[in-house]
């Protein structure tokens, strides 16, 4: 037996075996945020299972973590009523107070946030298996992206407080909130994919209901007190329990303003399907993608494998910009999978605490499964796993699989892994994988490698108006934040970047008055002695 399937059939720690710094308490979890109360729960809950599990007697034993409410439908109504409250019509405090206020509030937001990070750190790692460089990262990106966020807000104050004059109308255009915001993010990115549309939501002035992804639930906890704390009542509420349960009634109500979103296209469809208002509600979906990789024949053979293997692999290529399937001319294809898959087995296996380690355990139950049914379905029609104990499981641990060669007939052509398992094809001419892409359901980002910029140039401009992102010997990625991050067909709805985010919540109002001197004189009155928040001269340094 090799030492790499000794390590994964071993890949779990023995009781006594896990570090005394990462270890955790479970978290029985039975408060919820509602009306700037914290209310307990005395219903059924949720048991959580840690991705991370223990070796007993050979067999891989899921460690439990904690628990969480599994809240009704009446509870969800009042999180709604109470949002709805906030909200009075758009006349509640929260989006009527001046821009800097909210700034305030969100600067102390931060303050707070920053206190708990170690806690939240240990419960990414241990709920979602992502490893603990990766889950400091995480945390830190997002308190990034809330700083970032709330500099541009003032650089949009500023630019928002001159007003304007056209063909004799004098007006001054604000950016104004949406109303009640439901924001629902992904078990990938826990903290930061739900954090990137919650707070633009609720820096805009949107009261917000929050329900935490299916994984990475117990790592919000921390975030009740300093929620309840910092926020007026009824600006953020929380909800737990099954979408189907809770969520669709909401929906249902026609009360949603903005349905705030990142998972897969079917859900996302199936939640605005139900709301009565449709052309009210505003959706701001991240959805699914399949991006390519299109390795052209003078590609630089080394640095390209380091690209598209970080690209396929990071976090197990459990993230929605992962490289999905690659192309690579057919006369390189030898060197490169050659060294694709030395680069493949050289990854460090382990738990998610472990140094340096790049392939950790799975958190969606039943995924090492589904992932051998498409490497089962790719080898009946003609592929391999090419790389050393490529697929090999135990447990919740998947050992990434490189398979080739992929064609059309494989579910693994079209369809999203969201795991470490890494489709490769060949290609004589180029017009086979733009022929892919054009048909593909999904364009978010595709990643060209290679040297010649005549062949990269006439790559770029079709491309651009086929996906959201186009890299150039680079991994398909999101950041940085001050980018746009989007995607065509069923990829996303709307963008979303610093910048694009605080649009995505609001809407441009503006007040006009035809320049008469009695015009003249109500607004300069209302703006000298501040008696609007929105029509006024303040800005922010």
């Amino acid at each position: 037996m090799s030492e790499l399937k000794t390590k994964i059939q071993t890949i779990f720690p023995k009781e006594g075996e896990i570090p005394k710094k990462v270890k955790i308490e479970a978290i029985e979890q039975r408060e919820y945020l509602i009306n700037g109360e914290i209310r307990e729960w005395k219903g059924d809950v949720q048991e959580v299972y840690s991705p991370v599990c223990k070796d007993n007697n050979g067999k891989a034993e899921k460690i439990r973590i904690g628990s969480y409410p599994i809240l009704d439908e009446k509870e969800a109504f009042e999180a709604m009523e109470s949002a709805c409250k906030a909200w009075d019509r758009g006349r509640g405090y929260w989006p009527t107070i001046s821009v800097e206020e909210r700034i305030r509030y969100m600067e102390e937001f931060v303050f707070e946030m920053k206190k708990i990070r170690d806690e939240v750190v240990n419960l990414i790692m241990w709920e979602i298996g992502k490893n603990f460089p990766d889950s400091q990262k995480e945390f830190d990106r997002t308190v990034e992206y809330i700083v970032d966020t709330i500099e541009e807000l003032k650089k949009l104050d500023r630019d928002s407080a001159r007003f304007m004059m056209e063909q004799g109308i004098l007006a001054q255009i604000r950016r104004s909130p949406l109303g009640v915001t439901l924001c629902m993010g992904p078990f990938n990115y826990p903290l930061n994919e739900t954090f990137a549309t919650l707070i633009p939501a609720l820096i805009m002035g949107n009261p917000v209901i929050f329900k935490p992804p299916k994984f990475g639930v117990l790592l919000h906890q921390p975030f009740l007190k300093i929620f309840q704390k910092v926020f007026p009542k009824g600006v953020v509420n929380t909800i737990y329990g099954p979408a189907r349960k809770l969520i669709s009634p909401l929906m249902e109500s026609g009360k949603i303003d903005v349905l705030a979103f990142i998972g897969t296209s079917k859900a996302a469809d199936a939640l605005k399907s139900k709301h009565p208002k449709p052309h009210r509600l505003r959706s701001v979906l991240g959805l699914e993608a399949k991006n390519p990789a299109i390795v052209l024949l003078d590609a630089d053979i080394d640095s390209t494998v380091e690209e598209v293997a970080t690209g396929a692999l990071s976090y197990n290529g459990q993230r929605c910009t992962a490289l999905k399937i690659i192309f690579v001319h057919e006369n390189i294809a030898e060197t490169f999978l050659r060294k694709f898959n030395e680069k493949v087995n050289s990854l460090p296996v382990g738990m998610p605490w472990d140094e340096g380690v790049k392939i950790t355990p799975l958190p969606e139950a039943g995924k090492t499964d589904y992932l051998t049914d498409l490497i089962k379905d790719a080898e009946k029609h003609g592929a391999k796993v090419i790389n050393e104990n490529g697929g090999t499981a135990n447990g919740t641990f998947f050992y990434p699989a490189v398979v080739y060669p992929v064609n059309d007939k494989m579910r693994l052509y079209y369809e999203e892994q969201f795991g470490p398992v890494i489709p490769i094809m060949t290609y004589k001419d180029i017009e086979e994988p733009l022929e892919y892409i054009e048909a593909s359901n999904y364009g978010q980002q595709v990643s060209i490698f290679g040297s010649d910029t005549d062949k990269i140039a006439r790559l770029i401009d079709p491309l651009a108006n086929q996906v959201g992102r186009i890299n150039i010997n680079s991994q398909c990625q999101r950041g940085p934040d001050t980018f746009p991050f989007n995607g065509r067909k069923d990829s996303a709805e709307g963008t979303l970047s610093v910048f694009d985010a605080l649009r995505a919540f609001t809407i441009r109002s503006l007040v006009a008055a035809k320049t008469t001197e009695l015009n003249k004189e109500i607004v300069t009155e209302i703006v000298r002695e501040h008696k609007s928040n929105f029509l006024s001269t303040d800005f922010i340094f």
